[in-house]
């Protein structure tokens, strides 16, 4: 199952282990036991801390935990989620990329018992993120336990539990959370859901101390404006919610110069190896709350933390737009999705509509055709936006159709998932009503600068205003990449108005 090459990876990332790891498999008279044994003792041989060992009970499905912890796998984590089987083994002893002192007092705040399973595909690219993130949260909190499910192996269950969308978090019956979520925003919905313990929260040390720059972001606009700093010998740190930013969601990347093709992720991860070659303090899962500007700038972060800087570079970038219509929120996982690839196959032979005619959205219903019944475009302009070529490969498609100039207003469901669009022919100003299963949302990204629109001058698109060095309309803030006005919004682009807003900061500060 596990070639050669990764053999020799997984001989080389286990090194790091100092104790024994114990792999308990339950035994299983499904089809994938033979498939998930084979996994897990390839893995084991790669370091003779790993052992396997069967536990003498049996499971519907095949099933494993980590001994001594309360984190489990139910089905076999293959594809995308076999990253999350190394991260637990590194984890649980301790090693890998752990969260620093205040992330873990926030997760060890939590009030438990908690108890949580997350259903997944083994095809989505967002699944992962959420498993390994409450893995962590389970093996450091003593009262916390996290189940990976494999939906495509409990289809009942899915059913039952009206799941349409992953990765989905269950609480007993309840959905906590459906689709991509970051550690910080999980986070933040278990304090909500769950409560806190706030005498020991108070306790907690939160000033973050001086710099001489703080880059809010720390996708390719942020790692470039922080390396460059760094470079310059300023004192430098980053905020970000993750590493990668946006960039993370982006699958094929064949534009970046010099190199012919990458990934998202892995760019992603070429950023936080490069960031790591410098003395860059990086402060992730972390939200600005507020900017206080004066000649020593305040951020003011949700946590309750703060730092002072003397310059700032926000490289935020965008997000996906909603569109903000009645019913959209309340059945975001329940018939309203935004990753086409994550969600697609839960749409086998039903009938969608992908709101959005630009790029994204004729790609995404181009997708979205292979799998599902009938595909209805929505486009707001009298005529699809997105590039010729795809048009025409859309047009072509036997089971697509396309509806423009409608404006959805509002989404339809039953209590348990979603059932109709409704929208208004804008050339008639009347109201219709479609029948259907699902609804993919690809209007485009919004900027992240909700929290600095008070502190300088935004286009009305909420876009920062820079001139040609970064600068933006405050003294000591500068901006760079997709949350400003800067014009195509590209990573080779990004990488170069982060250089630039760096090198303009160490100008000013040179200067003053």
């Amino acid at each position: 199952m596990l070639d050669s090459t990764i053999i020799n990876q997984l001989e080389s990332v286990f090194q790091k282990l100092d104790a024994p790891v114990v792999l308990n498999l339950y035994k299983s008279e499904h089809q994938a036991q033979s498939e998930l044994e084979q996994m897990l003792r390839q893995v084991a041989s790669t370091s003779e801390l790993i052992q396997v060992e069967t536990v003498d009970q049996s499971k519907d499905i095949p099933t494993f935990t980590i001994q001594g912890t309360k984190v489990s796998f139910k089905g076999v984590p293959s594809g995308h989620e076999f990253t999350s089987l190394i991260l637990a083994i590194l984890n649980s002893n301790g090693k890998g990329k752990l969260p620093d002192d205040m992330i873990r007092a926030r997760i060890n705040n939590l009030r438990g018992p908690i108890k949580l399973r997350t259903y997944i595909s083994l095809s989505c690219e967002n699944c992962p993120e959420v498993v390994q993130a409450l893995n962590l949260m389970s093996l450091l909190h003593s009262d916390f336990s996290h189940e990976m499910i494999d939906g495509g192996l409990v289809q009942d269950e899915i059913e039952s539990l009206g799941i349409q969308g992953v990765p989905s978090i269950m609480n007993g019956k309840e959905l906590l959370s459906s689709g991509k979520i970051s550690l910080l925003d999980l986070l933040s919905k278990l304090e909500s859901e769950f409560g806190t313990r706030e005498a020991a929260k108070d306790s907690l040390v939160k000033d973050l101390g001086h710099f001489d720059v703080v880059v809010i972001g720390a996708g390719p606009a942020g790692a470039s404006a922080a390396i460059y700093s760094a470079r310059k010998g300023l004192k430098t740190a980053i905020l970000a919610e993750k590493l990668g930013g946006q960039v993370q969601d982006t699958k094929g990347i064949e534009n970046l110069i010099s190199i012919p093709y990458t990934e998202g992720p892995q760019l992603a991860a070429q950023l936080a190896t490069h960031i790591a070659e410098y003395p860059i303090t990086l402060l992730e899962h972390r939200r600005v709350k507020n900017v206080v500007p004066a000649s020593t700038n305040r951020i003011e972060l949700d946590s309750g933390e703060f730092v002072d800087t003397k310059a700032i570079i926000v490289a935020t970038g965008a997000k996906w737009r909603e569109l903000g219509i009645e019913g959209e929120k309340e059945y975001i996982g329940r018939g309203v999705a935004f990753c086409p690839h994550c969600d697609g196959p839960y749409y086998k032979g039903k009938k969608i509509a992908v709101v959005g005619g630009g790029n994204s959205g004729v790609e995404a219903a181009i997708d979205l055709a292979g799998i599902v019944r009938e595909v209805i475009v929505f486009e707001f302009m009298e005529n699809l936006k997105a590039d010729q070529v795809l048009v025409d490969k859309l047009k072509s498609l036997p089971n697509v159709s396309i509806v423009t100039n409608a404006r959805t207003s509002k989404i339809i469901g039953d209590g348990q998932k979603v059932i109709a669009l409704e929208y208004i022919d804008r050339a008639q100003e009347q109201v219709h009503k479609v029948d259907l299963d699902g609804i993919f949302v690809q209007i485009g990204l919004l900027p992240n600068s909700g929290f600095i629109k008070s502190v300088v001058e935004t286009t009305k698109f909420g876009e920062i205003v820079t001139d040609l060095k970064g600068r933006t309309s405050q003294k000591g803030i500068y901006a760079a990449g997709d949350v400003t006005t800067v014009p195509y919004k590209q990573i080779v682009i990004a990488m170069g108005e982060g250089a630039k807003a760096a090198l303009a900061a160490y100008e000013d500060q040179m200067l003053a």
